[in-house]
């Protein structure tokens, strides 16, 4: 610890991403990256804005972005707004909805995002036990609280809540914000966006990184009443109102206006889990029903970390948690069907040296 640290740095623990190693070439399963490139038409765009412009500053309200956006959901470009990924819109959100004065709620097995966030901020929270499949209970979210964060569907566990048990939440709790983190909605589950005309105490938050493979250009979106659109510029421009550059403007609109990309590859990742999650059943191991582009994985009786590592020196990254309650469990993302047959032959390679082990 620097004796130059702030108490507030020297306190915190922040998040942890997954690894990005580079003393060999592996097949990256760890971090829910698309294995598809990104529509053609955003990489010609961002070529195209590779130009002398780029000694300008971008436009710091991003309305042709917030325009587009509004206009594939049918909303108005004030009740969107665009950050650099997912993760900074709900750093912003954070200190734009809740306080110090009151908890805020999420379930407990979660994005671990969530409490380096309140913890960043000062904001109590309580985390809501999901059930022994990690379900989430919406009645569990009915007591008084500072607000609310869903992760709709959750990770790791790629569980997802119905929107209409999602819209039991918000009419629960309608003097307080209620944020929907939707990253991996586009992969099997139906957006609250539809909502958002009929309760302003919703904030959507989606990103670009997965669906549309856009990781690397750092492009989030969320949508709202424009009071609580208002209220995220008001706390972006308190740090940098120029949050997207001019790059990543024109690499998101082409991405989002073309549809057609869009739906095939985001097809391409759901076929390949469902026949992924079929084969490893066969050999003896179990997923949550996943609407996401991952799976979280475990075996009756092969430790989780055992697996990790036993895959690693195979040459194929993982996510391994060792939390409590999801330590048996390994989150693999949806790769190639390539990909995917080379990670079920790992498997299938490690269940039977156990089964030697063993015997």
């Amino acid at each position: 610890m620097s004796k130059y640290w702030s108490k507030l740095a020297a306190s915190l623990t922040p998040y942890v991403p997954g690894e990005q190693p580079k003393d060999q070439r592996y097949i990256k399963l760890n971090t829910n990256e698309n294995p598809y490139p990104p529509s053609p038409k955003a990489i010609e765009a961002i070529r195209k804005a590779a130009n002398d412009e780029l000694r300008l500053y971008p436009d710091p309200t991003c309305d042709d972005l917030r325009t587009a956006i509004a206009k594939r959901h049918g909303l108005t470009k004030e009740q969107i707004f665009v950050g650099n990924g997912s993760d900074e819109i709900l750093a912003f959100a954070f200190p734009a909805f809740f306080s110090p004065e009151r908890p805020i709620l999420f379930p407990d097995v979660t994005y671990t995002f969530y409490p380096v966030y309140a913890k960043f901020y000062g904001i109590p929270y309580e985390t809501v036990q999901t059930d022994n499949e990690f379900l989430i209970n919406p009645d569990d979210y009915m007591n008084p609280n500072g607000g609310i964060v869903i992760p709709n569907p959750n990770a790791p566990t790629a569980r997802y809540l119905i929107v209409d048990e999602l819209e039991r939440i918000l009419r629960a709790n309608e003097d307080t914000v209620v944020i929907v983190d939707e990253a991996y909605i586009d992969f099997g589950g139906r957006s609250a966006v539809s909502f958002i005309n009929d309760y302003p105490n919703l904030l959507v938050v989606q990103t670009l990184s997965k669906s549309r493979s856009l990781a690397g250009l750092r492009v989030g979106m969320a949508f709202g009443h424009p009071d609580l659109i208002e209220g995220l510029n008001r706390v972006k421009d308190s740090f940098n109102s120029y949050t997207l550059d001019r790059l990543a403007l024109a690499g998101a609109m082409a991405a989002i206006e073309d549809e057609a990309y869009f739906e095939e590859t985001t097809r391409k990742v759901m076929a390949t889990r469902e026949r992924t999650a079929k084969a490893i059943a066969e050999l003896g191991f179990v997923s949550i029903p996943s609407s996401a582009n991952f799976l979280f994985v475990t075996h009756p009786e092969i430790s989780a970390e055992l697996l990790f590592g036993r895959l690693k020196s195979k040459g194929i990254l993982v996510r391994y948690f060792n939390k409590p309650r999801i330590d048996r469990y390994l989150r693999v993302s949806i790769g190639t069907d390539e990909e995917m047959d080379q990670f079920a032959k790992a498997l299938a390679d490690i269940a039977e040296e156990a089964g030697r082990i063993d015997q």
